[in-house]
């Protein structure tokens, strides 16, 4: 199922990204793989997806490498399983955590009269409780190595989407509990937040998503590489923290 560990004696640039099998998060994993980071990829579902991806990394020669961590993660006991998982990893105990990039996600509209609160709660516990525990119970890894967090937020911040109050919400809620946490947990932790625009249209968006790319002012849409190397960017970069990163081609400018 996964690339074994390389222990060594030099320091190994360990980090965990939920949702890590496909779209941004399989993106940002690859990157940092072929930078010669230990990833842990975190999935519920996409097991052979994440495997592909590290057999494919290994057949590159990336100088790095990673294993498949599988949780539901809005399940409570199988989140506090993949906090103890991680926590307790050899790498991590030895390294410390580089970094935790809070990535996993559901994207679907709903109608609001038609949401049932169920419904709501699962977003509630991927976008928010999810990170919050993560974070919390990899506290002492993130500072043993002084990493670095970062929240896969997005536009919604201040708008209107039909259909999406459920999504937007968590959102609003991740974003808000990862600027705090980058006062809190400074100097120490680094916490950013990435806000992607116009990258990877959903199949139901189709025509939304082609509306907003007229509008954006670099007059076209982004690609997943291009989130990997924000994310890429907040994790490496000493002096920020408490920052969204806008990726959206200046589409925040003008809407």
């Amino acid at each position: 199922m996964t690339q074994p560990a390389v222990y060594c004696a030099m320091t190994v640039n360990v980090v965990l990204i939920t949702g890590a099998g496909q779209r941004l998060g399989a993106a940002t994993a690859r990157r940092l793989i072929n930078q010669g980071c230990h990833v842990l990829l975190h999935v519920r579902s996409s097991i052979a997806e994440a495997e592909g991806l590290l057999a494919q990394a290994k057949a590159e020669g990336a100088a790095g490498s990673g294993e498949v961590l599988v949780a539901d993660l809005t399940d409570d006991d199988a989140l506090e399983r993949l906090v103890t998982e991680v926590a307790n990893h050899p790498l991590v105990t030895d390294h410390g955590l580089y970094g935790l990039v809070h990535n996993a996600s559901f994207y679907s509209p709903s109608n609001f009269a038609e949401t049932s609160l169920d419904a709501f709660r699962q977003l509630t516990r991927l976008h928010m409780d999810a990170p919050y525990l993560l974070t919390q119970g990899c506290l002492q890894a993130l500072k043993q190595r002084n990493g670095s967090v970062v929240g896969m937020v997005d536009t919604s911040w201040g708008r209107v989407w039909d259909g999406l109050a459920h999504y937007t919400s968590t959102k609003a809620g991740l974003r808000q509990l990862m600027l705090n946490l980058a006062g809190e947990l400074a100097p120490e932790v680094r916490v950013n937040c990435v806000a992607p625009g116009a990258i990877m249209a959903a199949d139901w968006e189709a025509e939304h998503f082609a509306s907003v790319v007229e509008k954006v002012p670099l007059q076209r849409s982004g690609q997943a590489s291009d989130i990997a190397a924000a994310i890429d960017h907040l994790l490496q970069h000493p002096t920020i923290t408490g920052h969204v990163l806008h990726v959206d081609g200046g589409w925040s400018i003008v809407e």
